[in-house]
């Protein structure tokens, strides 16, 4: 397994398990089956309501003797309503006791976005923070906090863009070292890729075979399908493997991380098995000039008249 390396020699398995929209009683069964098929990154946050699941299963599987900790690499993610400085390492903890660990290897801001203490998903104005009221340099410094206190390993974000990861990089102490976007052909992130490893940051793409199982309230009716387009698919034939493997050798081809979902445990062996595809140069270059372009998570759940916030606090302007 292909792996990327941390500033200080950590390394990061390049195909790891995502566990976005696997649902409890299916995500125990899901990270075990990925554990013994060799999985060695699994990747968490808490908003996905399944932590403690995923836990069960580390506990099953460290007692089985399949894997050790130190073997494993975990990411998790603090949620928005965490960002006060006081909040941080609170949001911390609490993932670690449903995980079951004593640290993570992998600490995320999951957006850019705050909300009040105690909201899961804010609804209206009143349930948000502005970056006044709670400034990112702020969150940043809690999370700083808890990689001195030894809970996690490393430090990053998700969802940010390089404007706001200037805001950080002006006042921060331990930079970040991640940054998790969605990413795949349609939405291949070329300003943002390179202005994170300008600055030393490595990246994860989620969504990397276009998310059509999330919910229908995030899909638009007329979204194209990444799966079916007929390159990918034309690839796919040529190199004898899967739409999804295809896809996930994207990734790898390019030196980004990546973290697909699934909890079939066929398709978890095949996404594992696509890093041994070599993808020609030729090919990477058909594949960036894809004629489609789209953003499967547009963000707009966070913006509009109810919100302080705007799409340009998101994304990259390409």
């Amino acid at each position: 397994m292909k792996t990327l390396a941390f500033n200080n020699g950590d390394q990061l398995p390049i195909i790891g398990l995502g566990t976005w929209k696997s649902k409890p009683g299916q995500v125990y069964q899901a990270v075990l089956w990925a554990l013994e098929a060799g999985y060695r990154h699994i990747d968490c946050a808490a908003i996905y309501n399944n932590q403690s699941e995923v836990g069960q299963a580390f506990t099953k599987a460290f007692s089985d003797g399949i894997v050790r900790r130190e073997e494993l690499f975990v990411t998790s993610k603090l949620w928005n309503s965490n960002h006060r400085l006081e909040d941080v390492e609170v949001g911390l903890k609490e993932t670690l006791r449903d995980l079951r660990l004593d640290y993570l290897d992998l600490y995320l801001i999951h957006w850019p976005v705050s909300f009040k203490k105690g909201v899961e998903f804010a609804q209206n104005r009143e349930e948000y923070y502005t970056y006044q009221d709670v400034p990112l340099e702020q969150t940043w410094e809690g999370m700083e906090a808890c990689f001195a206190n030894g809970l996690t390993k490393h430090i990053g974000v998700s969802n940010f863009n390089s404007s706001k990861l200037n805001e950080i990089l002006k006042t921060c102490k331990v930079a970040p070292e991640m940054n998790q976007v969605e990413m795949h052909p349609f939405l291949p992130q070329d300003t943002l890729v390179k202005f994170c490893k300008e600055h030393g940051m490595l990246m994860t793409a989620y969504s990397p075979l276009g998310s059509g199982d999330r919910s229908s309230s995030i899909k638009k009716a007329d979204e194209p399908s990444l799966l079916q387009h007929a390159l990918i698919q034309e690839l796919a034939s040529k190199y004898a493997c899967s739409a999804a493997q295809l896809l996930i050798a994207y990734h790898v081809a390019r030196g980004i991380a990546v973290i697909p979902k699934s909890i079939n445990q066929e398709r978890i062996h095949e996404n594992l098995a696509a890093g041994a595809i070599v993808i020609e140069a030729n090919d990477m270059e058909t594949l960036k000039n894809i004629d489609t372009k789209y953003r499967f998570i547009d963000g707009t759940f966070y913006t509009g008249p109810r919100s302080p916030y705007s799409l340009e606090d998101l994304w990259e302007k390409e």
